[in-house]
């Protein structure tokens, strides 16, 4: 069955504002809300950055139904993979099949300016997402947890609080060695809409040639896409709207070594409108929302979470919840 999620820009939009938005998402007919964490934000004007942990905490007591997670969360550096299973498990007690936890290896933007380490190379961030989803594996489901790996250690670790169960966790991947790892280790994928077709393709073939070298079925692993829509009743404003979110549009060269809010946004204002709304499916007819869409339907994505850029987000909920979900149920079940 398909799923449709509300993904909450906690870089837009300050905790208790992205909270109301949340909770309408539910309201509305969602299945799932997916939080970012950043430790900084795209945009330094008007930027925000709250706390995941914190903030899902909130999110699962003022919602009942919807599904809560990160997309994504990074355990390797500005969390140690004992906390993240620690709050995780508590989160897992408190809001029991509800909880996922989506990790990556992370953004230079994040970590390095609240760790001051020197940022690694593609390898081991990997390296190191593997040895974390590992010990935190381990945590929930032993006690007394001694780990000796090659970056994280362990001394007869416990986590008191943990749902019966381990929560699913669902890696994200832009390349194909992540993805690979995806199927390997993973009960989930979890990657972004608007870039080369081709890729998706790649992507979601190497997750399913890391399920079979791990002897697991490809069809078990939850396939995830945020696809990032720009709706609204007037296709100019429906373009604007895309300005705020132009970063998304830089090169991964224009971004590289960039960690400073004030940096990436006066990169991505020099952007024409054009390059800053190539990243969305930016329309005014649901219909078009639709054949945009399907693409990645077929490519076997089930889960799709919905990120929008305006301001108004009980707009676009109320918008889309009320002339394009009902069109995506329809179309894909």
């Amino acid at each position: 069955m398909l799923k449709i999620g509300y993904k909450a820009s906690a870089e837009q939009f300050g905790p208790s504002e992205l909270l109301d938005f949340s909770c309408l998402a539910e309201e509305v007919g969602f299945d799932s809300v997916f939080v970012s964490d950043h430790f900084q934000p795209w945009k330094h004007t008007d930027g925000h950055a709250p706390n995941s942990l914190a903030w899902l905490g909130a999110l699962g007591a003022r919602t009942k139904r919807v599904v809560i997670g990160t997309s994504v969360l990074t355990p390797t550096f500005r969390y140690h993979p004992s906390i993240v299973a620690q709050a995780f498990g508590t989160l897992g007690t408190m809001f029991p099949g509800r909880v996922v936890l989506g990790v990556g290896t992370g953004e230079s933007l994040n970590e390095v300016p609240s760790s001051g380490m020197p940022w690694p190379g593609a390898k081991e961030r990997r390296d190191r997402l593997r040895e974390a989803i590992r010990l935190i594996k381990q945590l929930w489901t032993q006690d007394r947890v001694t780990f000796e790996g090659q970056y994280y250690k362990t001394d007869k670790a416990t986590i008191y609080d943990k749902p019966k169960a381990p929560l699913p966790i669902w890696v994200a991947a832009s390349g194909p060695l992540a993805a690979q790892m995806a199927g390997q280790v993973a009960e989930g994928f979890i990657c972004t809409s608007g870039k080369n077709p081709q890729l998706y393709t790649d992507l979601t073939g190497k997750v399913a040639e890391g399920a079979g070298k791990a002897n697991r079925a490809a069809t078990d692993i939850e396939r995830m896409i945020e696809v990032k829509v720009s709706f609204d009743t007037d296709a100019q404003q429906a373009r604007e709207l895309t300005r705020h979110w132009a970063a998304l549009a830089l090169s991964p060269d224009e971004k590289m070594g960039v960690e400073d809010p004030v940096e990436m946004e006066r990169l991505a204002d020099a952007l024409p409108l054009d390059r800053a709304a190539s990243r969305w499916i930016v329309s005014a007819d649901p219909d078009e929302q639709i054949e945009k869409i399907r693409p990645y339907v077929e490519l076997g994505f089930t889960h799709l979470v919905f990120h929008a850029p305006g301001p108004d987000q009980t707009r676009f909920l109320k918008l889309y919840a009320e002339q394009v979900v009902p069109r995506l149920r329809k179309a894909f079940g």
